[in-house]
């Protein structure tokens, strides 16, 4: 049975295994004093970041968040009244510990044992590396990067935290869901044999405009509507759909080696919805021949659908985020079915399985690779439907072309600008370049 000693030993062994391989003076370690508490970081303190602190402190663990980082210092500020109102004896997060603008990242990391990145995702590969870097465990977010350079940072990044032992948790949360574990175990133990195709949605009505407002700058702007600029985003296709296209890489076990496509701008048109298209068809071929077709879309008014359907030699399987999961054989016998009532939250278990292994000294989560290999099917997804072309996996995953800026600050220019009219460059299929 493990003590307490031996959360404290296992961050020591991988500081000294980081020491070991590192090139520079490593860092002093990983635990900020004595005791047996876990100290967490918080990068990224908007929506999604403030909802992710909840379910760290909300684990069985011995746990304490004890750093905010932010860009926007009412984000901060929001998010630090949430959390102090919410959980009083697990916040202690001095002013001094509480850091706004683009480098607030690299004050908040050295402070905790384990480091929650969830600010939009083009700064996961940079913030990944940070965590990485000072040897944090690390809850990362998906997306995890919205182009193919910051694909290729975060894959090396995880092979350097897998050499330090480091725990990383993706945001891919079904992989964390009963429903989903329970039966995708049944398709890979056989139940429906083998797979050869599948179709995947996330067709919804689409997500907030912040209007712009008067003296903010381009960059400000970009950022506070993040969701609708490639370099903050990577289009919905990669912010949402990801979660589908994950499930089907999961279930095929590899990835797609050719992608082709189709999409536009049909319906959110106007300026505040920056360069993204609103529909995206795409369709997946995996190695063996399997096809996955993939469809998803922002129309306001039209039919909802966010799930997954496979079709195999032996049967075929529904799945979806509602505790779903059902197997019918070829004659539409069913064979299997999740019972999900009553069934735990995936949000809160993927905190609470890694914070368990955390304290328990366990090595247990190399999620980073799955999650960027599942992150640039989406990529590869939207430079299909930008391009119009048919893309080849690794030709695409080479592309060089950056989405990010020359420098953050807020009077730095985005590398993609409105015009006099205030519209932005969309693509144009037959004539973007994104090899």
């Amino acid at each position: 049975m493990k003590t307490k000693h031996d959360r404290r030993d296992f961050l020591k062994t991988s500081a000294m295994i980081a020491g070991a391989t590192a090139i520079t003076t490593a860092p002093l370690g990983v635990f900020a004093s004595n005791d047996d508490t876990i100290k967490i970081a918080l990068v990224g303190c908007g929506g999604r970041g403030t909802g992710a602190a909840v379910q760290a402190l909300s684990t069985n663990q011995n746990v304490k968040i004890v750093a905010l980082a932010d860009a926007f210092q009412n984000r901060l500020d929001d998010c630090y009244n949430i959390l102090a109102n919410k959980f009083k004896d697990k916040v202690d997060i001095p002013e001094a510990n509480r850091f706004v603008g683009f480098d607030a990242y690299k004050k908040a990391i050295p402070l905790a044992d384990v480091v929650l990145l969830v600010t939009p995702p083009g700064f996961r590969p940079i913030h990944f590396a940070e965590a990485v870097k000072h040897n944090k465990h690390v809850f990362l977010e998906k997306p995890v990067a919205v182009d193919a350079p910051g694909i290729r940072q975060v894959l090396e990044t995880a092979k350097e935290a897998k050499q330090k032992k480091l725990n990383v948790v993706v945001g891919l949360q079904r992989r964390y869901q009963n429903n989903y574990r329970q039966t995708i175990q049944q398709i890979q133990d056989g139940a429906i044999g083998k797979i050869h195709s599948g179709q995947v949605y996330w067709n919804s009505g689409g997500v907030w405009v912040n209007p712009r407002k008067e003296g903010e700058t381009e960059m400000e702007y970009q950022m506070r509507n993040w969701y609708y600029f490639n370099w903050l985003c990577g289009d919905h296709i990669v912010e949402q759909h990801v979660h589908q296209l994950d499930v089907a890489n999961w279930v095929l076990g590899g990835h797609p080696v050719a992608v082709q496509g189709t999409g536009s701008r049909a319906w959110r048109t106007g300026k505040d919805y920056g360069e993204i298209y609103d529909n995206h068809a795409v369709e997946f071929t995996y190695a063996n021949g399997e096809v996955i077709y993939s469809q998803c879309r922002h129309f306001e008014g039209t039919s909802n659908r966010v799930d997954e359907t496979f079709q195999g030699t032996g049967g075929k399987v529904y799945l979806s985020a509602s505790n779903t999961g059902i197997l019918w054989d070829t004659n539409g016998k069913e064979i299997f079915r999740h019972q999900g009532k009553g069934d735990p939250n995936p949000y809160q278990t993927e905190h609470d399985e890694l914070f368990e292994a955390i304290s328990k000294g366990e090595y247990k989560f190399e999620d980073a690779e799955y999650g960027a290999i599942s992150t640039f099917t989406g990529i590869i997804g939207r430079m299909a439907t930008y391009s119009g072309q048919v893309l080849k996996w690794d030709e695409a995953l080479a592309s060089n072309i950056s989405l990010m800026p020359e420098k953050y600050s807020w009077d730095a220019l985005p590398k993609i600008l409105p015009d006099s009219n205030g519209l932005y460059p969309v693509a144009q299929p037959g004539k973007t370049t994104v090899i």
